[in-house]
């Protein structure tokens, strides 16, 4: 198994404890299906015994393919020494499970800053930033909504479309989103750094101002799968997606 483990700053607080019993006991609203609602069943108790909790897990591929877990901490955060310990938890449960046949990639990452919005939680904590949702089922005659954020209702999140002529605003019913996430843009980049910076002295903001700075840890082990099929984990702050690497590695 090859481990590299890498992690940059991300938009939260100073952190908080993981004695926080509410943080690990929300549900997720906004979940996956298939082959990643089977590992999710299986990686969600592992992460909320270590503190952590499960965001969003999604399987790409199919001969090497990429099992990606996104977890965080009560801050929001998913440091190097959380992914490694993630990843020792997590890969001795799938290991005896093989919820994904053949060779894998486990890639463990925090949810970064265009985060995916899965619990009525994040949709009060991210008010005032632009998302983009995804509907089941048709809404007013269309399925994709964007724009600013303005929390909850009951069960339902309000934004307000940049489009939207008559000033009304969409209530939308969070267990009737198939996706959801925040849109990167300057203000939640801005926003991040100054989190980041508040919540770690040591973090240091780049010239430019528009990317989050970041540490790097390589570790590398190897062993081999019980059925001598390798699998690789990698751990790692969620890039944005639609600068996702592309790479793909081979298991032992």
């Amino acid at each position: 198994m090859l481990q590299e483990f890498t992690a940059q700053t991300s938009m939260n607080d100073a952190p908080t404890s993981f004695a926080d019993t509410s943080f690990a006991d929300e549900p997720r609203l906004i979940t996956e299906p298939g082959r990643a609602a089977r590992v999710a069943a299986l990686a969600e108790p592992v992460l909320a015994g270590l503190g952590y909790r499960l965001v969003r897990v999604r399987v790409s591929g199919a001969a090497g393919c990429t099992v990606q877990i996104m977890a965080e901490r009560p801050d929001g955060t998913m440091e190097i020494e959380d992914c490694q310990a993630a990843s020792r938890a997590l890969s001795a449960v799938l290991d005896v499970a093989d919820p994904i046949e053949g060779a894998y990639q486990l890639e463990i990452s925090s949810p970064g800053i265009d985060r995916p919005l899965v619990r009525h939680s994040d949709f009060d904590r991210y008010a005032g930033h632009v998302a983009q949702v995804e509907m089941t089922v048709p809404v007013d005659g269309r399925r994709r909504f964007r724009g600013q954020l303005l929390g909850t209702e009951g069960d339902a999140a309000r934004i307000r479309r940049g489009d939207a002529t008559d000033g009304t605003d969409d209530l939308l019913r969070i267990d009737d989103m198939m996706d959801a996430k925040l849109v990167l843009t300057d203000a939640l980049i801005s926003e991040s750094l100054r989190r980041s910076k508040h919540g770690n002295r040591e973090a240091r903001e780049p010239d430019n101002g528009k990317h989050a700075p970041h540490k790097t840890y390589n570790h590398q082990t190897r062993r081999k799968h019980q059925e001598n099929t390798g699998h690789q984990t990698r751990h790692g702050h969620a890039a944005p997606e639609k600068n996702q690497p592309a790479g793909q590695f081979k298991g032992d």
